[in-house]
């Protein structure tokens, strides 16, 4: 239960036993749990390394269980500075990769690593081909709240061919399809069809990478209806599948609900502030985290009364002085 926090099946029982006897060396935990004493030792290391045991100041040669509410929230809080360290690093690349694909796109000859595909139904044809002939994987990413149902009639006829040639499909939505009954029931029969399906508050562009050798990207992540680009060039290719599981490892499976984070702050709470801080309108909150003006407005009414603030001016100030606007 605890191997995301860096310890594994065996350490965690040596812990709960030590918290549970606190006299215990290494002898009695070896009879106890049935381990050999190399086992034991890993564990102690493991548990040492992570902070959660301490030399005994009463026993030569004992160790003392740090007790859980201080040092498994102490790891709780390093996982979760992890992952706002992985997010701005996600954030920051981004642009960058936006960037290259527009130089390459504008630079470079029509065979060279990206097809200019114009209108939707001829962006659909090509997807299908290119997952028929695919032979492994196919990563997605799509931004929004709630899809067409043309666009998802699509989607599960693609998915549905891909999983029975065997094919592994992730695809990253938007938390906020969470609250669209059609495109919740598309994720969760893409999830009860062996697919894996993640959410996150803000997605860069739609992405779908096939096999990591062709990806589609939209010409105009503002206008999807325009079209999109086809790349085949490695490079890029490999650029825009690191961006995706970047992205996939910070993301919530669905299902699960996303936990606050350090300071108590959920992951939409925390882009919100972001979003605002930035100086955009609540209205472009709302567009980028693809929610209604009236849910930005209610998740800050919300920070500002657990920040004592009157006003957003004042909770900007008291969330910055706070350390909630701080990028790790």
């Amino acid at each position: 239960m605890l191997d995301a926090l860096g310890l594994d099946g065996t350490a965690e029982s040596v812990y709960r036993t030590l918290l549970a006897e606190k006299t215990f060396g290494v002898d009695e935990l070896c009879l106890a749990l049935g381990l050999t004493e190399d086992q034991v030792r890993d564990a102690l290391d493991q548990m040492f390394a992570l902070a959660l045991i301490r030399r005994s100041s009463d026993r030569s040669g004992g160790w003392r269980a740090v007790d859980p509410q201080t040092g498994l929230q102490t790891l709780l809080a390093r996982q979760n500075a992890d992952l706002e360290r992985k997010r701005a690093r996600i954030a920051a690349s981004q642009a960058e990769i936006a960037a290259m694909i527009a130089e390459r796109t504008a630079a470079q000859p029509r065979d060279s690593g990206t097809e200019r595909l114009t209108g939707i139904d001829v962006v659909i044809a090509r997807i299908e081909q290119q997952v028929e002939t695919a032979g492994y994987e196919v990563l997605g990413i799509t931004p929004g709240s709630a899809r067409k149902p043309a666009d998802l009639e699509a989607a599960r006829r693609n998915d549905a061919r891909a999983l029975e040639r065997g094919l592994t499909i992730r695809e990253i939505m938007q938390d906020s399809c969470r609250n669209d009954p059609a495109t919740a029931a598309h994720a969760q029969w893409l999830t009860e069809s062996g697919s894996e399906v993640r959410t996150s508050p803000t997605l860069p562009h739609r992405l779908i990478v096939i096999d990591r050798a062709t990806a589609f990207v939209p010409i105009d992540a503002r206008a999807t209806g325009k079209g999109a680009l086809l790349v085949t060039d490695a490079s890029l290719v490999q650029a825009l599948a690191a961006m995706f599981e970047s992205i996939w490892n910070t993301s919530t499976p669905l299902g699960a609900s996303a936990a606050p984070g350090r300071h108590g702050l959920t992951q939409r709470e925390r882009e919100v502030l972001k979003l605002l801080a930035s100086g955009m309108t609540d209205e472009a909150a709302a567009a980028r985290l693809a929610v209604s003006d009236r849910t930005v407005r209610r998740v800050m009414n919300d920070l500002c009364e657990r920040l004592d603030a009157s006003s957003r001016f004042e909770a900007g100030i008291k969330a910055a002085q706070a350390g909630w606007l701080d990028t790790p």
